[in-house]
């Protein structure tokens, strides 16, 4: 979860509650959410409505948002994390902002508390490293809220693409730049979103990364052109930026015996396919769900920690996918266009 957000999170000290067992009852869990901006009153809302589910509460340090928060969830709220592990917890939902990520986490863990902690895992690869290392020592379920996944759009074309030797995948995030943001760019708020599907979508580590970055508007980059190869030798693009006027979210997939396109947004998932040599080809519209992909994702969450499974979204998955995110950030930038050229943008970042 990103942005910023004032007071303390974690007490200096907090108490050692590693006596508790790590294994949840299989029945009812207890349940709290650390963080009550937008991202994490909707974690709430969502717990409050789940069966099997107490919502212990909501932890922020901001008063505001602990008020907003109770009156969508009806549930308590605490000031600190000390008082929400004091209260007793099974498991969290973390959508603090994202420089916490490592502390909470952290802590929760040492507590034996199960941890979903929204994406990015953490400020840098070493910290998500460090999460991930802790939990497996402790013994406790992590994973990492790439919402996306969860978008019925999304599980459709996993679904179409199934078997199927692909040969590239495009995709679109775009949007009008959000207040909210103020300590990182496009690439670690939306293009990351896109770098797990490439993965999750081609089951395949990506290998090259070939980004151009621009900052037109922001000090940090707010137009990213991403390109990708993957192990297995699928070609993939991601253009995201915070200069379009409205909200844009669409993928397609080339594959051997079809191309699919998804509009994320709208939830339609088209597929193309029997393709002959005159150039004529069916077409038809796929099926897709109506789940709101954040009870999609709470609900996988809890049943990996009742039974003890691997989570649909591991710590090691987040890690990758901020790793590549982190790799575009560093890429060398590209020379700058000479005088006779068009205008470019303030800044080039990379």
């Amino acid at each position: 979860m990103l942005g910023e957000a004032p007071g303390i999170w974690v007490e200096s000290g907090f108490q050692d509650m590693s006596s508790k067992r790590s294994a949840p009852a299989k029945a009812g869990l207890r349940v709290g959410v650390i963080g009550a901006g937008v991202m994490g009153s909707n974690h709430a809302r969502v717990l409050a409505g789940l069966p099997g589910i107490t919502l212990v509460g909501v932890v922020d340090p901001s008063h505001a948002h602990r008020t907003r928060a109770t009156e969508l969830a009806g549930c308590e709220s605490f000031e600190t994390l000390d008082q929400l592990l004091a209260a007793g917890v099974d498991a969290v939902t973390v959508a603090a902002p994202t420089h916490l990520h490592h502390e909470i986490a952290l802590a929760c863990i040492a507590s034996k508390v199960h941890v979903l902690v929204e994406k990015p895992i953490a400020s840098s690869v070493e910290e998500g490293r460090e999460i991930v290392a802790a939990a497996h020592a402790a013994g406790v379920t992590l994973m990492v809220g790439h919402v996306e996944r969860f978008n019925p759009a999304v599980a459709a074309i996993k679904q179409a693409i199934k078997g199927e030797d692909i040969l590239s995948i495009a995709i679109t995030r775009v949007g009008p730049f959000p207040p909210r943001m103020s300590n990182v760019g496009v690439v670690i708020d939306l293009a990351v979103h896109d770098i797990d599907l490439i993965r999750w979508f081609t089951e395949s580590d990506i290998v090259e990364v070939q980004p151009q970055l621009s900052s037109a508007v922001a000090e940090r980059e707010d137009i990213a052109l991403l390109q990708f190869r993957t192990a297995s030798g699928v070609l993939a693009h991601i253009n995201t930026n915070w200069l379009t006027p409205f909200k844009a979210r669409s993928v397609t997939v080339a594959t051997r015996g079809k191309y699919v396109m998804g509009d994320l947004l709208t939830r339609q998932v088209t597929e193309c396919f029997g393709f002959k040599p005159d150039g004529s080809y069916s077409m038809r519209h796929l099926p897709v769900g109506h789940d709101e992909p954040l009870r999609a994702e709470l609900i996988s969450f809890l049943n990996a920690v009742r039974h003890g499974e691997i989570p649909a979204v591991t710590g090691d998955e987040g890690v990758a996918s901020l790793e590549i995110a982190t790799r575009c950030l560093e890429a060398p930038a590209k020379p700058a266009a000479s005088s006779s050229a068009r205008k470019t943008p303030r800044r080039v970042a990379g």
